[in-house]
């Protein structure tokens, strides 16, 4: 898969990044291509070799179809919820490594479900900020809304599954 400078990508478990740079670096006597991501997050830049891009799991946005499906599942799909919070976390983490953004929206709705039963854990505290931020940031580029918009969205669709938007931390 290969992309242009200004593009913009998911780098999974942070997010929205765009590609600002691509350079080439030899190593010894091996000569490598890189893409210079700058994460809208936190504005942070990082380097991926174009040889690692699939093991990284980098992808483009999700299309406005897709995103209507998360939002579908977000409104009424039925999430698996596993009691221990270490096997949860455990799991989750996984699928946020993923980049889905399907698989980021069921740790999202997984752990809304979770707090509303009982109090989670400053780890999963962080991981539902963490996915509730990688969700709006997707739904704003590829909806083409500003932030509050996606909000407003989002706080629509939970509502229906009877959840509601999480403060972020």
């Amino acid at each position: 898969m290969t992309f242009q400078v200004g593009e913009k990508v998911v780098y999974p478990n942070h997010g929205v990044a765009t590609i600002e740079n691509i350079s080439s670096r030899s190593f010894g006597p091996r000569f490598e291509r890189f893409y210079l991501l700058r994460l809208s997050c936190n504005n942070m830049t990082v380097m991926v070799p174009f040889s690692h891009v699939d093991e990284v799991g980098l992808r483009r946005v999700t299309k406005n179809g897709d995103v209507a499906r998360v939002l579908c599942f977000l409104a009424g799909g039925k999430c698996r919820r596993l009691q221990d919070w270490k096997d949860r976390y455990k799991e989750n983490s996984l699928k946020m490594q993923s980049g889905s953004l399907l698989e980021i929206a069921e740790v999202f709705k997984s752990l809304l479900i979770v707090q509303k039963d009982k109090p989670l854990s400053f780890r999963e505290k962080k991981m539902l900020d963490r996915a509730r931020q990688m969700i709006l940031t997707e739904l704003c580029i590829s909806k083409g809304l500003n932030e509050s918009d996606a909000v407003a969205l989002l706080d629509g669709v939970l509502m229906k599954a009877g959840l509601r938007m999480p403060e972020p931390l």
